[in-house]
């Protein structure tokens, strides 16, 4: 895939977002968001290194066009774990410049990374030279008391250099010292405008929008100035959105089926348990599925609680959605 081809897909993406878009909650969106370019969960290069590799690498291929998103410093090791991707099959790799937590800044990557450009553009350029897929990055507007635009420029014009061509931008800084990860969501400005102004001073880079964008007509209000918006909690949260913001981004029509999504995902789990996965591992990026609803909640409660029950079964999906639609779920 080139990048031309990540680009024009990347116009919907869904976010890496750590013990959330596991391979379940990938496949479950996929359902959704037939064109959605989907992120794995952030993978730590010692990780992939010294670790089970198939446990984090391993996909569904429903789940394509699919980025792996690395967290790593050590250029040599991050080439390493790029050629993984490339072998295991995924369509891009990139790298994650934009993680605020204590836990990543310890390891020496995550937001930690803006400071340092000269080592990112090494880190991207051992990647370029090690696969073929494209290698994106990334990251915040900026990090603690960082200037605005121009740090986020010298940023981006220094790894750009290195060859990458899409960077992929969370409207927010990162403060480093004082904010938990929950926090730097949600305290920090949003500053979709310097996003905007970033992409007026690297046309020839693909800018990718990152940060706050709950309404698909608002999202899609971002292109074409930008190449795409990624979207991530309302995603997870409100998963069925993500038709909605297909249909704003492509010009489709508005539709779906939320009962054509659930036999899906059926047939998933009957496979997943086959391999010795828990139901509960499923079902647990669902629970959003029927929101607004009459009925949502009771789907929501019988999942949480039978789920993990033992002797659950994948037909657990269809009794709990039938609640949703039977007349007494009106009163839940």
């Amino acid at each position: 895939m080139s990048n031309e081809d990540v680009t024009r897909t990347a116009r919907l993406s869904v976010a890496p977002m750590l013990d959330w878009t596991d391979r379940h909650c990938r496949y479950f969106h996929r359902q959704i968001a037939p064109r959605a370019l989907l992120y794995t969960e952030m993978v730590t290069t010692g990780a992939l290194l010294h670790g089970d590799r198939a446990r984090f690498l391993d996909f569904d291929p429903a789940e394509h066009p699919l980025a792996l998103q690395l967290g790593g410093s050590e250029p040599g090791e991050l080439a390493a774990c790029a050629r993984l991707a490339a072998e295991w099959g995924y369509d891009e790799v990139n790298l994650n410049c934009g993680c605020p937590s204590e836990r990543v800044q310890k390891g020496a990557f995550g937001a930690c990374l803006m400071a340092e450009p000269k080592l990112v553009a090494e880190c991207v350029a051992a990647m370029r030279a090690a696969v073929s897929i494209p290698v994106t990055v990334k990251c915040r507007i900026g990090i603690d008391d960082s200037e605005e635009f121009a740090f986020l420029a010298a940023f981006v014009e220094t790894v750009a250099a290195a060859g990458c061509t899409t960077f992929v931008v969370h409207a927010r800084k990162a403060w480093l010292k004082g904010l938990s990860p929950k926090e730097n969501r949600e305290i920090p400005p949003l500053r979709h405008e310097l996003v905007h102004r970033l992409k007026a001073a690297f046309p020839h880079l693909a800018i990718v929008l990152n940060g706050g964008l709950r309404d698909p007509r608002e999202a899609a209000r971002h292109l074409p100035a930008l190449d795409g918006v990624m979207i991530g909690r309302e995603a997870y949260e409100n998963p069925w959105s993500l038709a909605a913001f297909e249909s704003a981004i492509f010009g489709d029509a508005a539709g779906g089926d939320r009962d054509r999504v659930l036999e899906a995902m059926v047939a998933y789990a009957e496979r997943a348990m086959e391999r010795g996965v828990p139901l509960k591992s499923i079902t647990r990026h669902m629970l959003g599925l029927y929101n607004g609803l009459p009925g949502a909640r009771a789907w929501r409660r019988t999942l949480s609680e039978r789920a993990r029950l033992p002797g659950s079964g994948p037909g657990l999906l269809r009794e709990a959605a039938a609640q949703v639609r039977a007349p007494a779920s009106l009163a839940a």
